[in-house]
């Protein structure tokens, strides 16, 4: 009897085709939307986390003055860092690996008739060890190059490849303004940050060649520190705190000149925005599935208002309220399962294409899709049962009658 009243179930669905689509509509948007929605937010966390690693495991970034955040987000002015501190950090921290100085500009690079404007980095040996960066090509600095400031370079692949294209770089001459250097080597691909930025779009000098060619000044405004193996962040954050505040003559109540950002907190604070902006998304894409609901209601009670004779003559021929209360129950939850497998394939599809238009890999949550789907077929059961009741309560001859 059970799949008799299916059968019956899915002939009505079929009579009116489009009608019957029409009525799904909604919950096929809601579940279709849904899925997207966190799809895409999973894979966005996926990519934060994938750019947090690329930047390099236990990874702290140190700047001169306190950083204020809000409306009026600034940073105190306060006395840069030197290569003293740099070298003080190394050797009296145990819970610090390395430590590299860094200063950025903006400039053109040339090479023949070609320009292209990149990010000029001044710094050490130690950033590509802090940032657990490997050479693609070529070689890195010697120490002769880093302590005499000799005009050497490392070219990011995408620099690479709007100066040379295919061609072999390492040994050729670029000039950045009116510095001339030696391409000794190019790193490997990186791509894209969190932020959007080209991490290969860099050229990488000697900080004593970018301060005294480029930047005319020897003052350090970023310290990229690497955590040894064995020591937490927090740790190192708090040696490194009070190695600071004793360097830079700090008394005790005030405040630190100094700020110490910890990548893996920044990661799962993006984490964090990024899934509370996927719950609220995805609750407002599942409003799609109560107006469904909604519309499947509807459909049915017009379906039991035009199918009134036809329940009178089941129930003359001995058809029990039950079996009709479950022939229109079936009818709503095959409506609804329907529009919730093709919401299911739309959301997978649409997920798919957001992640590639994105550049995020495209992650698929196996839980988020069954509940999807079960919160659709609910929404049948629901909405359906009482088109279904009114049509079990029919009296029979007043349903003959119609």
């Amino acid at each position: 009897m059970f799949w008799e009243t299916v059968k019956l179930a899915v002939q009505a669905i079929l009579r009116n085709p489009m009608r019957s689509f029409l009525t799904v509509l909604g919950v096929v948007i809601g579940v279709a939307a849904v899925i997207t929605m966190v799809t895409l937010g999973r894979g966005s966390t996926a990519q934060v986390t994938t750019d947090v690693e690329k930047l390099g495991a236990n990874l702290l970034m140190l700047t001169p003055g306190q950083a204020r955040f809000g409306p009026s987000a600034t940073t105190d002015t306060a006395r840069p860092f030197d290569e003293k501190v740099v070298k003080t950090i190394i050797d009296q921290l145990s819970s610090v690996e390395t430590a590299a100085p860094t200063g950025s500009s903006t400039m053109v690079a040339v090479y023949g008739n070609t320009n292209y404007r990149t990010r000029v980095t001044g710094t050490t040996n130690n950033y590509l060890q802090a940032t657990d960066w490997d050479m693609a090509q070529g070689r890195s600095f010697t120490n002769l190059e880093e302590e005499a400031g000799k005009q050497v370079c490392i070219l990011g692949e995408t620099l690479r490849e709007e100066l040379f294209g295919n061609a072999d770089p390492v040994g050729e001459n670029i000039r950045l303004g009116t510095l001339s250097c030696n391409v000794i080597g190019v790193l490997s691909a990186k791509g894209a940050s969190s932020f959007g930025t080209d991490q290969d779009d860099i050229v990488i000098v000697p900080f004593r060649t970018f301060a005294r060619r480029i930047a005319g000044s020897s003052d350090i405004q970023l310290i990229y520190i690497s955590v040894r193996d064995g020591f937490s962040t927090d740790r190192a954050t708090d040696d490194l705190t009070a190695l600071l505040r004793e360097i830079r003559r700090i008394g005790a109540g005030e405040d630190d000149d100094f700020t110490i950002r910890d990548m893996e907190q920044m990661a799962t604070m993006l984490t964090g925005v990024t899934d509370v902006l996927t719950g609220l998304l995805s609750a407002v894409a599942a409003v799609s599935l109560l107006v469904g609901g909604i519309g499947i209601m509807n459909i049915m009670l017009v379906s039991v208002t035009e199918r009134t004779r036809e329940i009178g003559i089941r129930m003359a021929v001995g058809a029990q309220a039950r079996q009709v209360l479950l022939q229109f129950m079936v009818e709503a939850v095959v409506l609804s399962g329907l529009g919730g497998l093709i919401g299911v394939v739309l959301g997978l599809s649409f997920g798919a294409i957001g992640s590639n238009m994105l550049n995020v890999p495209f992650v698929v949550d196996p839980q988020i899709v069954l509940i999807a789907f079960a919160f659709s077929v609910l929404v049948g059961v629901i909405f359906g049962y009482f088109p279904a009741r009114r049509a079990a309560q029919l009296d029979p001859i007043q349903a003959l009658r119609h």
